[in-house]
């Protein structure tokens, strides 16, 4: 017998590395006296599929981990005045689409350890645009969860 490996043989990718754990930004009670949950009150307004798809794309960047992840458009790097964040998309009913808003951080006290975080998310009718008060209120909670050390989280 050769000494030749089958592919069978071969270590696993992803049994080698760690995924990214996917955790929540909540809000501080100096923010937000509710501490509400922009990503997950986001998600629960979607209908159940549109939630499915999110979770799957978040679940499988978190895996690949994400800077390896190849997204075919349902992971997108921000770009201007949004850099820093990635937008998890898809489409609904409708031809609607819907997009979560997330940070990547590998390191940064009260996370678990390399962190995919949802920020919040947004929704649009296909062919339209979100405006620059939608964006400005995606930065402004990406720069509020930024500024909290430790990091204001949920899992």
């Amino acid at each position: 017998m050769s000494g030749r490996r089958r592919p069978t043989d071969a270590p696993d990718e992803r049994a080698r590395s760690n995924p990214w754990a996917i955790v929540f930004f909540r809000r501080h009670r100096d923010d937000d006296p509710g501490q509400s949950v922009p990503g997950a009150e986001f998600l629960e307004s979607c209908p159940i599929g549109v939630r499915a798809d999110l979770a799957a794309i978040v679940k499988a960047v978190a895996d690949a981990p994400p800077m390896k992840f190849a997204g075919g458009g349902q992971w997108e790097a921000m770009h201007g005045d949004m850099a820093g964040l990635y937008e998890a998309r898809t489409r609904g009913p409708r031809k609607r689409l819907y997009r979560l808003y997330c940070l990547l951080e590998r390191e940064a006290p009260g996370l678990p350890g390399p962190s995919l975080v949802i920020v919040t998310g947004l929704d649009k009718p296909n062919a339209s645009a979100f405006s620059p008060a939608d964006y400005r209120r995606v930065r402004s909670l990406g720069d509020e969860y930024r500024g909290r050390t430790p990091r204001s989280i949920e899992r």
